[in-house]
């Protein structure tokens, strides 16, 4: 192993490989060493429950990085090293207590049909959304591709003013600062169209009336029925392989079991790091950090030498935690509402908008939820190599937990230690889902529960299982994402810069902030 790099990083995130890809494209010499035994952090595939069943870790939606600028510059090299895509037309649902469900899908007029069941009013409310789309997604596409500097921000601004005037300006700030509650209930009048959509808020932390989550259920509705979603053929870690042999091709080297035990600075420049062996390795241009704020204070023992940043990295927030459902099935659920939802990448059991403000509050009081909100993904619904032929695998997101126990708001489980809870609480999910797809249980070969300390075990960035890597409310978003000062990955340290879901713009497949770190110190 050579022992001296242009630039090492820390990590092995989707943010980490697309930064090595990109420098390495720019004739730079990287080293990506990794604590765990796989690369790809949240995007891997592994086989959890039984031999030929392939289950995605935690991240299965891959839509972000087929769409990001990255992969639009690097997609002819990362093909050509296998990364495959397969297309989802129909992308979401929900399914309700009262029998009903609702699915966001791709074919003309399809998802308008099914709203205009609930309501014509709301079916009108569809098609302006849909006519706006292409004008609000160039403008705020293009902020979530931008650097958060002030300068680009306010060149940002003046173009949209420019084009678009003061009115329709402020409409488009107005979204980006709404809950879901209030954009939803100006939006439309059936409960179930709003709750499917406010689902998406859930993804990451946004409980219905948390200022700052609107633009998360807009935007994936909107995605979603004008490209569809796209999942990893054979597994989403499709794109960890080819990101790897990527930097491989390009003289990069990936090291996984290697734990970073600290930055190793000569003066106030930051020249390499040092594995948890003792091993030394240096960096002539760049030491790259994809890890939480905390975890940046660990590499640097406590201290960047600037009181004021070390202050914002200790005091970042994290979201709540997840715990993850993975079932090996001989066949896929037979959801009550409809076959059709056997068709879908995701089926969302979210049934009301108050359900989803009294699960976050639970889980941020530190309780186990009553009502989790559950993400059923059905992955082999779209992509069969996943599993044997004619079995499947279901991926089940259970969300919002703490990743502290203090009590059940169900008031049922006593235990407060996630190694004993985690598979009771399981039952509690899997009851839900059985609700509405009965006989479930039968269908189960194996399974595997993955804890919110089993993810943080795995990916220390992941603290109390927290997927997004970091609350996204507005306090810690955009210019404030981990901090002010700080949304581009810059540090005190000179040659030291931080990466990941931490930094703008934030959690997802998009590599957004690995690219543009790149982009900067590669000279574009």
């Amino acid at each position: 192993m050579q022992n001296e790099f242009d630039a090492i990083i820390v990590g092995s995130g989707v943010n980490s490989l697309a930064c090595a890809v990109h420098l390495g494209a720019k004739g730079w010499r990287v080293a990506v060493y990794e604590q765990a035994g796989t690369a790809g952090g949240a995007v891997k595939t592994l086989e959890l429950t039984e031999p030929g069943f392939r289950h995605d870790w935690a991240a299965m939606n891959l839509s972000m990085f087929a769409g990001s600028g990255f992969f639009k510059e690097h997609a002819e090299a990362l093909t050509a090293q296998g990364l495959e895509f397969v297309p989802a037309s129909h992308c979401f649902a929900s399914v309700f207590d009262d029998g009903k469900w609702f699915g966001v899908s791709t074919g003309e007029g399809e998802t308008r049909a099914r709203i205009a069941a609930f309501s014509e009013a709301d079916a009108m409310a569809w098609d302006r959304l849909c006519q706006e789309f292409p004008e609000t997604a160039e403008h705020v596409f293009g902020l979530m591709g931008s650097p958060m500097q002030t300068h680009v921000l306010l060149k940002l601004l003046a173009k949209v003013l420019y084009k678009k005037g003061v009115s329709w300006t402020a409409g488009l700030m107005r979204l980006l600062i709404s809950s879901p509650r209030s954009f939803l209930s100006e939006t439309f009048e059936s409960d179930h169209v709003r709750a499917t959509l406010a689902a998406w808020g859930m993804h990451l932390d946004f409980a219905p009336d948390l200022g700052g989550g609107a633009v998360f259920p807009y935007l994936e509705a909107m995605a979603n029925q004008n490209f569809g979603m796209v999942i990893g053929k054979g597994g989403a870690d499709t794109v960890t392989r080819a990101l790897v042999a990527q930097i491989e091709a390009s003289g990069g080297e990936v090291h996984c079991g290697k734990k970073v035990t600290r930055v190793i600075r000569e003066g106030a420049r930051a020249t390499g790091v040092e594995l948890a062996d003792g091993t030394r390795v240096t960096a002539a241009k760049a030491v790259i950090a994809n890890v939480a704020p905390q975890g940046m204070m660990k590499l640097l023992e406590g201290g960047s030498g600037n009181s004021g940043f070390d202050a914002k990295m200790t005091k970042f927030v994290h979201a709540p935690g997840t715990m993850m459902i993975h079932l090996a099935l001989d066949e896929l659920p037979d959801w009550s509402a409809s076959e059709e939802l056997k068709s879908f990448a995701y089926v969302h059991i979210a049934p009301s908008l108050d359900q989803m403000a009294r699960t976050y509050q639970q889980a941020m009081a530190g309780l186990l939820p009553d009502e989790p909100v559950l993400v059923v993904g059905q992955p082999t619904a779209i992509d069969p190599s996943r599993a044997p032929e004619g079995k499947h695998v279901l991926w089940v997101q259970v969300r919002m937990v703490p990743g502290e126990i203090r009590g059940d708001a169900a008031g049922k489980i006593g235990e407060t230690d996630w190694a004993k809870v985690k598979e009771i609480y399981a039952e509690r999910a899997l009851d839900i889902i059985e609700k509405h797809a009965p006989g479930l249980r039968a269908k189960i070969i194996s399974r595997a529960v993955v804890s919110p300390l089993d993810l943080e075990a795995d990916n220390p960035n992941l603290v109390g299982g927290d997927q997004v890597a970091g609350s996204h409310h507005l306090s810690q978003n955009f210019l404030f994402r981990p901090a002010f000062g700080h949304a581009t990955g810059k540090t005190p340290v000179d040659g030291l810069h931080l990466t990941g879901a931490s930094v703008w713009p934030g959690a997802g497949t998009g590599a957004g902030a690995g690219y543009m770190l790149a982009r900067k110190l590669g000279g574009k």
